[in-house]
């Protein structure tokens, strides 16, 4: 059975999830990705969205015009890590409650998660088009000066996802639990490939 978050999302609808568990989202979702960080973060300019219990994805999207409005072409998850200097004050200030990009954050985001009971999630890579599928619809968009990468587009989106849970409210890291696994894992394997393999010089 899916599990599924709604925006606006609750402590209590996140508490009892864990880093790798998959989750879908119904509601809103923002994009937000190095700009929108920098500008309230280090310009200190109030952002135009309320982020109360919503989400963002670090993500550029393609989008079109579509007669009065715009229409998703693809919308493909941005690095996370580029946002990992901003994401802990970003989170406290603004009041996310769910993060979705690519691949894993750093120790701030742990704590930021932890702290303000947040969480950070990964949307597979190569999924753009995928992606684009989930959007409902495009309800506005706001600071598109910055241009269409940049720009905070205000998505309603339906079970969109799958999404992986990697940083959870209590600061479980799944990144850094998997990367100490496969080194964990990593000198038997090493030892048994050298052995068969001793006589390449």
């Amino acid at each position: 059975m899916k599990k599924i978050l709604t925006t606006p999302i609750r402590d209590e609808d996140i508490a009892g999830l864990r880093a790798g568990d998959v989750v879908y989202l119904d509601g809103l979702l923002v994009t937000c990705r190095d700009v929108g960080h920098r500008r309230l973060i280090e310009l200190g300019q109030k952002l135009p969205v309320d982020l109360r219990g919503n989400a963002i994805f670090h993500a550029g999207p393609i989008v079109v015009k579509d007669g009065d409005g715009w229409k998703i072409i693809s919308i493909g998850p941005t690095t996370s890590m580029r946002m990992e200097s901003f994401e802990r004050d970003f989170i406290r200030e603004t009041g996310v409650k769910l993060i979705v990009g690519k691949g894993g954050m750093g120790p701030e985001t742990v704590e930021g998660c932890r702290e303000n009971k947040a969480l950070h999630a990964v949307f597979p890579g190569g999924c753009a088009v995928l992606a684009a599928t989930q959007v409902e619809k495009i309800e506005r968009v706001e600071w598109l000066d910055l241009g269409m990468p940049e720009a905070l587009w205000v998505c309603r989106v339906k079970e969109f996802g799958p999404l992986i849970i990697s940083i959870d409210t209590h600061g479980n890291n799944l990144f850094e639990t998997n990367k100490a696994e496969f080194n964990r894992l990593k000198v038997p394997a090493i030892a048994e490939i050298s052995k068969e393999v001793r006589f390449i010089r």
